[in-house]
């Protein structure tokens, strides 16, 4: 049936779409006879009509009246009703978990004529009147505008004029007096009163959150997880339950295991006496939830057998929301939970363990981008001194950087590359630009169920939360700690998201446990164990070998020992810095073919010296080795400086005169891509002979020394077969030649790079004389795009997300529409016109994870990366090939 409201007995887990994750874990957990306040689910198929329209779809109205007249008689309760009313809570709840970033109104149904009903039927008159000020507050803000400060300057300004620090300090009179204020505030500003009917308050509420879907902090959030706009959200309407009620009541939030390390055992925080939107946001200090165990015995063996049922049935980590109502349980929510990238590796294998899953199961709950996060440093040597402050390992890690004391400086400082640290009492919502730009997030209030810590494990932010010693003073861009140190906005600190500590300074950083334990093959605890076992059962049926992008024998070396198959990249250029620049310097202003020759033959001992040791530590792998690829003029100095230096010398340097004269040569108007790679070889006699003698000889060396060298060459930025076909004939007569001269089998396949679209469109005729294709993404990217990377990443791309234009930069994820394409086309016809060619990926986003999986579609034979992404690629290498059958 095709309507607009369900209610949650109508509803199950698989309907997320329709009733968002909320509302349909509301549905599974009442399906599973679990205690859930009875209530409703308006889908996300009547928000995408509101937002498409800018009005309720007619029938709604209709639909929500019957759905509240069943949960009325589910609940015994009316809404409106003067002796013991119904109140409901209004909730966001789209189809991905987005803490904090759509809008909730809690308590509608109170009015002037409802609240005393209310404090009879509880007995509590305090409880009554607060939970009025809170809606005509909520409301106010989220439904009708109300510049939240006003509210918050009238109860601060009421605080200190009754001497309390608190607001549970206020008395009922005081409540009451602002509940009328906040009236007062909503009138004058809106020019209308605050809405006595509920049933009014409810349509409202439920269209206040609707439009919250496309909110500023909603829409961020949604391009930083790359959830797409148009998915709207549900909206859950839910029979208030209360933990206010005394001592025997209370809220908290529970999960089936730790979300930071994966660790067995129910974790989470329990505040007795308060609601849910006290504890969730870390406003007041919580217990551990082991604590519910001596406060509520039997309580805690109820929700303990609840948890461990949801776990099973889910079969995953759970996040729980609960109540506590006058000793009775109520289950408020539940999800599958958020966890660092160190949890979701030892909780995907431990379950596996356990029989809950299988391996492929295991594998797909564990990604590249955990991986890597899993790779990043730790702080190297304890501290000499004490911790500036302890508080709550929320997520694991560690980083460096400048205090900042908001969301804004924090942003302001990052785009100026200054790492930094966001420090305050609590976040927000409203804090995630300045979460998302800083390394590291300090609270001093909160635990690990707070906004800060579940914001921070999903974005793999560090995070302490709770340092309660701390003292941050806003205004004056400072923070205390508890014996007096003073520490300004701008000053370094160290935090460790591991051990829950903050110290003055940077601490010097130092490689993860796992990055050693990929290397060695050593484990070295349960986290090692499992990145070991995913990666095992990955290499196993993955189709696409990962090959590495490395220049040196050391980076060489690191790639094999962290599994790479290969080298996908060897760039030669990079063989000619520093020092050696001299040797091309000398090329280019040889005068004469004797100078030119003598020079060329200066560049040949250094090459073969570097592809000798390179071939040596992938011995028996392959070694794709590009052929100079920059235009020789990046070898010489600045243009500018040079001329500088010869107007104003007295008389100039001969040299720089020469120098001068072959930048002017060289220079090009537009050098993109310009006179370079294959261009380059066959614009310069002698480059392309001496390059490859110099891989030959090394090849030769190899042999001789018992080794298995596999050295393949590869000419760059080939745009016609014609190119391809002369520089590749150049190539075979050196290697003849060097067979001859040495007595060995020297034979290396000969191919080129796909980087140009021309390469791309014509790939059938150039794959006819080319042993193998490499797609060098970044430089097809560039060429599809018109955009240099630095560009892009600088003036073109950044501010784009926050438009809608794109998500993100096509040079850290591959465009599968355009770039994607070319290369779709250029292995579909290089096949047919050579069925056995090698196909490769060479470009960084051969270890970026979507875009792995879209080489593995695309039918390439392997991806290169640089040697720290090998195990990401290998991970999602796996997992492509798992999806795609």
């Amino acid at each position: 049936m095709n309507h607009y409201v369900y209610e949650f007995a109508e509803g199950n887990r698989e309907m997320a779409d329709l009733l968002g994750g909320k509302g349909a874990g509301l549905a599974e957990m009442t399906r599973l006879g679990l205690p859930v306040p009875p209530g409703f689910t308006v889908t996300t198929r009547a928000c995408r009509a509101f937002l498409t329209t800018g009005t309720e779809p007619p029938e709604l109205g209709t639909e929500v009246a019957r759905a509240l007249a069943a949960l009325e008689r589910t609940a015994g309760r009316g809404l409106g009703r003067t002796d013991d009313p119904l109140l409901l809570s209004v909730r966001s709840g789209g189809r991905y978990c987005m803490p904090g970033m759509m809008e909730t109104i809690l308590d509608i149904g109170l009015c002037d004529a409802t609240v005393t009903g209310l404090a009879k039927a509880t007995g509590q008159e305090r409880l009554a009147w607060d939970s009025y000020r809170r809606l005509v507050q909520m409301f106010g803000q989220t439904v009708m505008g109300v510049d939240s400060g006003l509210f918050e300057r009238t109860i601060t300004g009421l605080k200190a004029a009754r001497g309390a620090t608190e607001d549970n300090e206020l008395a009922t009179v005081d409540l009451i007096l602002l509940t009328e204020k906040f009236k007062a505030i909503v009138h004058r500003e809106t020019g209308e009163r605050f809405p006595q009917d509920p049933v009014e308050q409810l349509h409202r509420a439920i269209r206040a959150v609707f439009a919250s879907w496309n909110g500023e902090r909603a829409r961020i959030h949604r391009r930083g997880d790359h959830i797409p706009d148009d998915l709207g959200t549900a909206v859950t309407v839910q029979a208030m339950v209360f933990g206010n009620l005394g001592e025997n009541s209370g809220t908290g939030v529970a999960f089936t295991r730790d979300p930071a390390t994966g660790e067995r055992g129910l974790y989470g925080d329990y505040l007795s006496g308060a609601q849910g939107e006290d504890v969730v946001p870390g406003v007041r200090g919580a217990v551990p939830l082991a604590e519910l165990k001596h406060l509520a015995p039997r309580t805690y063996i109820e929700l303990s057998d609840h948890l461990r049922l949801l776990e099973r049935h889910y079969q995953d980590l759970c996040d729980v929301e609960f109540t506590l109502e006058r000793g009775k349980l109520w289950i408020l929510q539940t999800r599958v939970g958020k966890r660092t990238a160190e949890a979701a590796f030892r909780i995907a294998y431990d379950l596996l363990d356990e029989g809950l899953i299988d391996r492929r199961e295991a594998l797909s709950r564990v990604n590249g981008a955990h991986l890597t996060r899993l790779l990043f440093p730790r702080f190297s040597t304890d501290a000499d001194d004490a911790p500036l402050a302890t508080g709550i390992a929320a997520s694991p890690g560690a980083a460096v950087g400048a205090v900042v004391f908001d969301s804004a400086t924090a942003v302001r400082r990052a785009a100026a590359g200054e790492p930094t640290v966001l420090v305050c009492e609590e976040t927000t919502p409203d804090d995630l630009p300045g979460m998302i730009a800083a390394q590291a997030v300090l609270t001093t209030r909160g635990g690990r169920t707070s906004h800060a810590a579940a914001v921070a494990r999903g974005m793999g932010r560090v995070c302490v939360c709770g340092a309660a010693s701390l003292v941050v003073d806003q205004e004056g861009r400072r923070l205390t700690t508890g014996s007096g140190v003073l520490v300004h906005e701008g000053d370094t600190v160290s935090v460790d998201g591991t051990a829950g500590t903050v110290h003055l300074g940077a601490l010097p950083l130092a490689a993860s446990d796992v990055g050693r334990a990929l290397e060695t093959g050593e484990q070295s605890g349960p986290l090692s164990e499992a990145v070991l076992r995913a990666l095992s059962h990955a290499d196993v049926v993955r189709r696409l070998d990962v090959r590495a992008n490395a220049d040196t024998p050391e980076d060489a070396a690191r790639a094999r020992r962290l599994g790479a198959q290969g080298i996908g990249l060897c760039r030669t250029e990079h063989m000619f810095l520093g020092e050696r620049k001299a040797l091309i310097e000398a090329m280019i202003l040889a005068d004469g073919e004797s100078a030119r020759e003598e020079a060329l033959a200066d560049l040949l001992p250094p090459q073969r010296s570097d592809f000798t040791a390179i071939l040596a530590a992938m011995d028996g792998l392959p070694v794709t080795i590009r052929l100079l690829d920059p235009s020789l003029h990046e070898f010489l100095p600045d243009r500018t400086e040079l001329a500088v230096r010869v107007a104003t010398a007295t008389p100039p340097d001969p040299r720089d005169v020469r120098l001068l004269a072959a930048v002017e040569r060289m220079h090009e108007r537009n050098a993109m891509p310009g006179m370079r790679g294959v261009r380059l070889a066959l614009a310069a006699p002698g480059l392309v002979a001496v390059q490859v003698r110099a891989i030959a000889e090394a090849v030769a060396q190899r042999m001789r020394d018992g080794g298995s060298p596999r050295a393949e060459i590869m000419i760059p930025l080939v745009g016609a077969v014609e190119e391809l076909r002369l520089v590749r004939a150049e190539a075979e007569r050196v290697l003849a030649q060097v067979a001859a001269e040495t007595g060995q089998a020297v034979r290396c396949p000969i191919g080129t790079m796909i980087e140009l679209p021309r390469a791309a469109l014509t790939a059938g005729r150039i794959a006819r004389h080319a042993d193998f294709f490499s797609f060098g993404t970044n430089g097809l990217t560039r060429t599809t795009w018109g955009l240099s990377r630095d560009d892009a990443e600088a003036s073109s791309f950044p501010g784009c997300p926050d438009t809608g234009l794109f998500t993100g930069s096509p040079f850290e994820t591959l465009d599968e529409e355009g770039v994607g394409r070319l290369v779709t086309i250029a292995v579909r016809e290089g096949r047919a016109a050579k069925a056995h060619l090698t196909m490769g990926v060479c470009g960084e986003h051969g270890g970026e994870p979507a875009s792995v999986h879209f080489f593995h579609r695309a039918g390439v034979d392997y991806v290169s990366c640089s040697p720290f992404r090998v195990p990401s690629a290998r991970l999602e290498a796996g997992r492509a090939a798992l999806a795609a059958t």
